[in-house]
């Protein structure tokens, strides 16, 4: 699809009242290469253009005078399109898009992807999120475009505002389904299409025009059940018993420990009740995961890793969209998440932190992504003897960026665009002097990991 190649992510999303905070979460690891920088970028009001044309493809799109001002993690480059991913809006809309995912051939012989015109991933929040004042909009506005515009990819996309958050995934050319994630659950997934049983007459469900009738005509399930989207669309191969279901899986685990599943099973369910209340800490643990704690960890010399894990080389970022009536937060890692550290941003803000505006594919002391890529390079030189060092680090930045974050919503920088800034740059600051810092000891102390060393004879 993409000429950079599909993202192959993972998402979690929470409803109010399954967080320790009352707030909705919406969070995903955006992977795609181990060297493809990301930005943080702010739009103002109105700053949009009157049309949206694909560099990927040639999808086209007329586009309403009025937008609304939003902040988004574009690509260092918009050669293949400009990926805008993820992000809150002035209405306090946040929109994560996509989870890459993948329909089976039965369905798309009757209803294929349009490569060629159709909507794909990179377009996606720049064509919705600073147009929608709800989460459910954003689902029916993109939902409208995919109608009238024909989708080129299976997706899954993640909206969320105050009130509620909704999953939305596309499965064919022209056919999608959103559900409202219930209040009281979470959900992860993993490049699958995951949801299960539609209501059709639920408002808690939102589906293409004419699925029902679609699905009935071409004998996709029998009549008179219950209509499963994941059965009926998604797919059911060795692909997704080692390189999806896994990671839904080890998300589950860690949130609901007690429970014993099989990390191949095709029947993880879509949507879970946490154990206990979850916090953004816990939502970002899932996403730096590489199956610690079990037979399967990539870094273990003992673990089998034949399975994909959440956290891998090819995050490009990590994000943690956080929205209650009073507070947004927007938590983002560049790079790998578990060798990063999540700043938590106020996305009320207009001025993008220098060094969050800079990066290219090549490495650049001067750019946030590589900043923290950087040190995790030089720790996967010997992950368990420079481990230490980083967890350190990490504990270390997020005590500090904690204390900022805590002052300026003090001073009231969730409703001072000046403040906002202020606070963005400070964060920044702190947590990439923390990193140069840790660097500086990597380097330091792996001086001594050279090949050439020699027990030198103390008399001579």
């Amino acid at each position: 699809m993409q000429k950079h190649g599909r993202s192959a992510c993972t998402s979690v999303l929470v409803g109010k009242e399954a967080s320790i905070n009352g707030s909705v979460m919406i969070a995903r690891n955006e992977d795609c290469k181990t060297a493809w920088p990301k930005k943080l970028a702010f739009y103002k009001k109105n700053s949009q253009p009157d049309q949206f044309k694909s560099k990927d493809n040639d999808f086209f799109l007329e586009l309403p005078d009025e937008s609304y001002a939003f902040n988004a993690t574009p690509e260092w480059t918009d050669k293949y399109g400009v990926f805008l991913e993820d992000g809150f809006n002035e209405k306090k809309v946040a929109m994560s898009a996509t989870e890459s995912a993948y329909a089976n051939s039965r369905v798309l012989g009757l209803d294929p992807f349009d490569e060629e015109h159709g909507i794909l991933e990179e377009a996606m929040v720049s064509v919705v999120l600073p147009y929608v004042k709800t989460a459910k909009e954003g689902v029916k506005r993109l939902g409208k475009i995919v109608t009238n515009h024909g989708a080129a990819e299976a997706n899954g996309i993640l909206f969320a505002d105050p009130k509620e958050a909704w999953y939305m995934e596309i499965g064919s050319g022209h056919h999608y389904v959103a559900m409202r994630i219930p209040d009281d659950s979470y959900a992860v997934v993993a490049n699958q299409l995951s949801i299960q049983e539609i209501e059709f007459k639920s408002k808690d469900f939102i589906t293409s025009p004419g699925l029902a009738k679609f699905i009935e005509d071409n004998k996709l399930w029998p009549k008179g059940k219950k209509v499963n989207w994941r059965e009926i669309f998604g797919t059911h191969d060795d692909q997704d018993l080692h390189y999806n279901t896994p990671r839904v899986w080890v998300g589950q685990k860690i949130l609901n420990p007690s429970i014993e599943q099989n990390p191949q099973s095709f029947d993880l369910p879509f949507i879970r009740q946490a154990e206990k209340p979850i916090s953004a800490d816990d939502v970002q643990t899932i996403l730096g995961n590489h199956y610690e704690n079990t037979p399967y960890d990539l870094v273990s010399k003992s673990g089998k890793a034949s399975f994909r894990p959440i956290g891998i080389a090819t995050t490009q970022e990590s994000h943690v969209l956080e929205v209650s009536d009073k507070n947004l937060v927007h938590w983002l890692a560049m790079g790998v998440a578990s060798q990063s550290v999540y700043i938590p941003f106020f996305p009320q803000g207009a001025t993008t932190p220098i060094m969050f505006e800079r990066g290219t594919d090549k490495y650049d002391p001067e750019s946030a992504y590589w900043i923290f890529k950087a040190a995790g390079v030089l720790v996967d030189r010997s992950w368990k003897k420079y481990q230490p060092l980083l967890r350190k680090t990490q504990t270390a930045t997020k005590i500090e960026l904690a204390k900022i974050r805590r002052h300026y919503e003090q001073l009231g920088a969730n409703d001072d665009q000046a403040l906002a800034d202020r606070a963005n740059s400070e964060l920044a600051q702190t947590a990439i002097d923390k990193y140069r810092d840790l660097i500086s000891e990597l380097i330091s102390a792996q001086t001594a990991d050279s090949p050439l060393m020699y027990r030198v004879d103390p008399d001579l």
